[in-house]
Formats: C-alpha cells, sequence, structure tokens
C-alpha cells in the first residue's frame, strides 16, 4: 500500500491510495481519542485477491493512516459501530467477499475476532452490512444480524449454482454462530438487512431480499424470533420479481403517521416501493422505464407540502451489465408522485445524502455524480464532483473541485467532525481516469467547510447517520 497526503486549508485533505479501489462508504468515528471524528472503510482488489489494506482508518484532523487489517478478499461494506471492549472507543465490524467479516478494536487496529468459516457446515459466501441487535447469548454484548450469499462464478442469467442465501446471527463478543435461517425461496441474497424492534420491544422485524441482478426474487419482512428458530418460511412476502431481484437496502420510516415505521425500498427493475408497517399492504409503487436499481433510497423533507417524509433516489440507465447515464427523481411520500426528475451523470449505485442547508425546513440532497469525455479517438477521461439538488427551486449546482477518476458504490458521509457546528464532507472515490471499474487506485477527501450545520442530520451516510437504516420522523 502506498498513499500520498495533500493537506488543504480549513483542515481539508486529500489522501490517495495506489493499487486498491472501493465499494464501501466511509464511516466516521473517534478512534484515537482527540475528539475529532476518525475516518474508516473498506477496500480491496478483484474478487478473491488478498489485500494488505481492506480496512483502513484515516486521522479526521490530518488524513494520515492510524492502523490498516488485511483481508484475503475485498471488504465493501461499510463500517457498523459498537464498543465491544470497554475502551469507550467505537469498536470496527466490517464484511465482505469470501466470507470475511470481522471485530477490530478501533483504538489499535488489532482483529478481535473473525468469522469462522467452517461453522454451520454450509457455502459461506459474501457477508453485508452487519446490524446490532439485542443481546440473545447472554454475555454482556449485544449481537449481530446480518445476511451472507451471492455467488460471484454464477453464470448470468442462469438458475442453478446459485447457493440459497442466509440470514444469521453472531454473537458480537466471539463471531460465534447463533442461528441461521435460509432463503425461503432458495434464492441468493444481496441486500443488507435492516431490522426495527417491535412495539413492545421484544423482538425485531426484519425487512431482506433475495434474486440478483438477472435473476427473480422477492421481497420480504419475517421478525428475528424466526430467524433465531432457523425457520423463515412463513415470512411475508412484500413484493416479488420474476426477472430482477432486490439488492439496495430498505429504509424503516414513517410516512402514515400512525407511530408504526414504513418500509421504503428499490426493485432491481426500477421501481420505489412504499408499504404500510402495521398491514405489509402496498402504500404505492414509482417505475422508471429503462433503469435498474442497485442503491438504497434518502429519504427527508423536500416537497416542504407537509410533514411527510420524502425520497430521493439515482437508478442506473439501461441493463446490467450495460449501463450509460444515471437518472435521479424525488417522490413525494405522501401522495407517491414524482416531485422531482433529471439525469445527473453516468452510472454509480452510490446513494444521496440529506441535509437543510439553509434552515429553511426543506432538505436538499448532496450526490456524487459522474462525467465522462471522449477525445478525438473516442477513448473516456473519467471525473467525478460533488452536487446538491435543491427541490425548492428544482435545480442543482456543484459543490467543491472535481476530481479525476469516477465513484461506482461509495456513499459520501456528512456530518460535524470536531463539533464546531460547521459542516465536514468525507467522500471517496477511484482515480483511474480511463475505466470506472477498477482497483488501482482511490482518493479520500475530507471537506471542511464554513456551512452552520443548522438541523440534526439524519440521513447523512449510506443507511443513515446511524447507519441503520432507519429514519426517526419529526
Amino acid at each position: 500500500m502506498l498513499y500520498a497526503q495533500q493537506q488543504q486549508p480549513q483542515n481539508s485533505w486529500k489522501v490517495k491510495f495506489k493499487g486498491i479501489g472501493i465499494f464501501s462508504s466511509p464511516r466516521v468515528t473517534d478512534l484515537n481519542g482527540d475528539g475529532i471524528g476518525d475516518v474508516v472503510f473498506g477496500a480491496g482488489r478483484t474478487e478473491f485477491h488478498t489485500c494488505d489494506s481492506a480496512v483502513i482508518a484515516l486521522n479526521g484532523l490530518t488524513g494520515e493512516v492510524l492502523w490498516t487489517v488485511p483481508a484475503i478478499d475485498h471488504i465493501f461494506t461499510s463500517a457498523t459501530l459498537k464498543d465491544l471492549n470497554g475502551d469507550h472507543i467505537n469498536d470496527i465490524f466490517m464484511g465482505g467477499r469470501s466470507a470475511e467479516l470481522m471485530a477490530i478494536d478501533g483504538k489499535t487496529g488489532k482483529v478481535i475476532w473473525k468469522f469462522n468459516k467452517k461453522q454451520g457446515k454450509i457455502k459461506w459466501l459474501n457477508f453485508y452490512n452487519p446490524q446490532f441487535i439485542k443481546d440473545q447469548d447472554h454475555d454482556g454484548v449485544e449481537d449481530i444480524l446480518t445476511s451472507n450469499g451471492g455467488n460471484v462464478l454464477a453464470v448470468p442469467f442462469e438458475e442453478k449454482d446459485r447457493t440459497p442465501g442466509n440470514l444469521v446471527v453472531l454473537s458480537g463478543k466471539s463471531g460465534k454462530l447463533l442461528a441461521r435461517a435460509s432463503m425461503p425461496d432458495g434464492k441468493e441474497t444481496y441486500m443488507s438487512v435492516a431490522a426495527y424492534p417491535t412495539q413492545d420491544n421484544k423482538d425485531y422485524n426484519v425487512v431482506f431480499g433475495t434474486g440478483g441482478e438477472t435473476i427473480g426474487g422477492h421481497l420480504y419482512v419475517t421478525t428475528l424470533s424466526e430467524i433465531l428458530r432457523g425457520d423463515i418460511s412463513k415470512a411475508k412476502i412484500l413484493d416479488a420479481c420474476p426477472d430482477k431481484g432486490y439488492i439496495g437496502p430498505p429504509v424503516w420510516i414513517d410516512i402514515t403517521g400512525d407511530g408504526t415505521p414504513d418500509i421504503i425500498a428499490n426493485a432491481v427493475e426500477g421501481t420505489l416501493l412504499a408499504f404500510d408497517g402495521k398491514t405489509d399492504s402496498k402504500l404505492w409503487s414509482v417505475t422508471m422505464p429503462n433503469t435498474e436499481a442497485y442503491s438504497s433510497v434518502a429519504p427527508g423533507y423536500f416537497t416542504g407540502e407537509d410533514h411527510v417524509p420524502d425520497f430521493f433516489v439515482s437508478y442506473a440507465v439501461g441493463h446490467w451489465p450495460d449501463f450509460g447515464w444515471s437518472r435521479q427523481f424525488m417522490v413525494n411520500g405522501a401522495t407517491g408522485k414524482i416531485a422531482y426528475l433529471d439525469s445527473l451523470g453516468s452510472y454509480q449505485t452510490s446513494t444521496p445524502v440529506v441535509i437543510d442547508l439553509d434552515g429553511d425546513g426543506i432538505d436538499e440532497a448532496l450526490l456524487n455524480v459522474n462525467s465522462e469525455v471522449y477525445d478525438e479517438m473516442n477513448n473516456p477521461s473519467f471525473s467525478n464532483i460533488l452536487v446538491i439538488v435543491d427541490f425548492k427551486t428544482s435545480d442543482f449546482r456543484q459543490f467543491g473541485d472535481s476530481n479525476p477518476g469516477s465513484n461506482l458504490a461509495s456513499t459520501p458521509w456528512i456530518g460535524d467532525m470536531d463539533h464546531n457546528g460547521l459542516l465536514d464532507i468525507v467522500y471517496c472515490h477511484g482515480t483511474n481516469t480511463k475505466r470506472t471499474y477498477s482497483f488501482d487506485g482511490l482518493q479520500v477527501n475530507r471537506i471542511s467547510t464554513q456551512i452552520p450545520i443548522k438541523s440534526e442530520i439524519k440521513w447523512g451516510a449510506y443507511m443513515g447517520s446511524s447507519y441503520n437504516g432507519i429514519f426517526e420522523s419529526k
């Protein structure tokens, strides 16, 4: 691993790494005890290649490397944070390809435990974003709910050799397998689960999805208790698609005003779906023709018409694996009608983040946008920028400088790293200007702005500011 650091004014910085790429989204937490949020993310090389820097932690003030952790394959998830060892520093839980899942001491970078692939006597595949649940094995430490599946070697459009995915409960303290439940339809899974406590706080409702880019699947809701029993065959089907699956993580959010969170999710076929959290019935759906969805959903108050959250998404135009441009649209959460539509940048699967920049009660969205320019020989050159979408004016504007390279899947982080009341932005992208799908360089950027944070940022990262897919309404 080689990296070069460029210091910028006002605590902004850029750090470049050679020989690795990124699908992970950055998380921020104070790892060195200096009171300033540090940055942690996953990285790696192409499938089935080891990497000496598969999890990387950076000093939030300077961009210097705090520690790195190796892995046998690409770490593409985003960190889940919890103080496991009681030192008052969050520890890091991350997973990826080839059944890589580990708990890392946030202060030192030492691996606390790694998932033992000999558990369960099945073929373990990719681990997706883990979520913490109540302590199930009574060892005093919260445990982990996650999903495992997705065979990268399976032939596209071919149903056979698709190992069924699993929902998995692991000991947060040791990584020991506590429970496993196979997908009800026998399909693969690529979706990170989102779990919400039941009203009596004795169980969890869990949303998960099956299918992939070329294989049909279902969107389900089940309970943790059923997962613990090892049988989710009675999981409720929310939606089904014969040709495409459900990949982007869902969102728990109340849009009916009944105090019960509802479910918002993307279907790969290019559809945004809303379901009533009490009845599981469909509230509305919006399909964008000739698109596919591999990202998650960004909720916010975008219309200014009511107190019902709205939803902004970015879809890929085309059909896997042939994508060109991206299409973004915002849906009024109360009506299920499109209230904003645009096409910003070429293909990427990162998710927008949300903030009310001017304090007027109407949120804006920030997303990473790729662009490509062709020379006289029709050779492309890629660059990327941050864009702010203003739904009040139905317009957008560039934020900050353009950077060489492109971003395929890393969602920015926004918040206040140094507790000065001003907005900080952390975002990552590849540095290859000739190819988008590459693992030969990445750049991490911190922008320390002079923009005051005027209200709580609820959706400032991948799966929200709490990293769990839950949006707490006003």
